[in-house]
């Protein structure tokens, strides 16, 4: 089986968004430490929204320009060891502001659908070419932050002009209708990857666009009460390196967890490891199923993850083909 190890490579997006070094290069580099010993390529899902705001304040504010230099630096670096850089967009960054000391969020249009066409447009060259200028015309692939992909149609025009070919955002059952955020997965093709064009949930043979959805499974509640359990018994082991603040949860969101099964992606995040190794047995005794990939955040990482990984890739590096969107769909470039 393919596995993708994938991250998507960002701030915090409250108001307390966290620091370069502590929620990015840090927990990036623990990763790097583990993957290297088995000769593991990551994927990495760049929010250029970021580095678009850091170029825009940096010349202005010295503190900006050291954590552009950080994350420019790491990622040219990333690349040049043969990991992959990828497409990631926040389009909010849009409306935020820095204040002297912080970011100021703005989240209401924290969809590309709250763009018009033309805007669309833009933000999706603008993001992309912060891309390319560090790592060259490498870029193919996309995930909407957020999993707001939908509906397609209105951003499909800019993909394809800017040669984005390749979307690895949906998973199965995957639902969220807020504020916020709006997607719906539910009845998603069960193939591992497939052509499409107008909807990413409709296959296309002759389509431009190829899916390779996130891997996922539906959990028990039970998953939420042992990982409360275990945060409080070992609160070090479970504490996040990122030093921001997450945008919490709806009340309608942790009662649905607490009360049913509820999907949930494959993920390097935290305990969510502790499912890990039972969602790669299941898709691989799948015969319908060749491609597992797995989402994270650097951001979320934590000593349970790092350690968790480090067994994870012990016990399958030789069974499994760890591998990376150019190894696999390179000739979509």
């Amino acid at each position: 089986m393919n596995i993708f190890l994938t991250l998507d490579y960002e701030l915090f997006f409250a108001q307390d968004s966290g620091t370069v070094e502590r929620s990015i290069i840090e927990p990036t580099n623990a990763l790097l430490n583990v993957v290297d010993k088995f000769m593991i390529k990551l994927n990495f899902f760049v929010d250029s929204g970021y580095l678009e705001k850091l170029k825009m304040y940096k010349d202005e504010y010295p503190a900006l320009q050291k954590d552009y230099d950080l994350i420019t630096s790491q990622i040219y670096e990333l690349d040049k060891s043969g990991h992959d850089i990828q497409l990631h967009i926040h389009p909010h960054w849009e409306d935020v502001v820095y204040d002297d000391e912080k970011w100021i969020m703005d989240t209401s249009r924290y969809r590309l659908h709250k763009f018009n066409p033309s805007e669309i447009n833009d933000i999706v060259y603008r993001y992309k070419k912060a891309l390319t200028d560090i790592v060259g015309e490498k870029v193919f692939a996309y995930r909407a932050g957020g999993w707001c992909i939908q509906p397609f149609g209105k951003l499909k025009d800019a993909l394809k002009k800017h040669h984005i070919k390749l979307d690895s955002t949906l998973y199965a059952d995957g639902y969220k209708n807020n504020s916020t955020h709006y997607f719906d997965f539910r009845g998603m093709p069960k193939s591992s990857f497939w052509n499409f064009e107008d909807d990413p949930m409709v296959i296309d043979e002759n389509g431009f666009f190829t899916e390779v959805p996130i891997a996922s499974m539906k959990i028990s509640p039970l998953f939420y009460i042992k990982y409360a359990l275990a945060k409080k018994l070992n609160p070090q082991l479970h504490k996040i390196y990122g030093d921001g603040k997450g945008v919490g949860r709806e009340r309608e969101d942790n009662i649905r967890m607490l009360t049913s099964f509820t999907p949930a992606v494959a993920s390097l995040d935290g305990y969510r490891m502790s499912y890990l190794q039972k969602m790669l047995d299941l898709y691989h005794r799948d015969v319908t199923k060749e491609h597992f990939v797995v989402m994270g955040h650097p951001k979320a990482q934590n000593r349970y993850s790092i350690e968790a990984l480090h067994k994870f890739l012990s016990d399958n590096h030789t069974k499994h083909n760890f591998t990376t969107y150019s190894q696999e769909f390179g000739s979509l470039l």
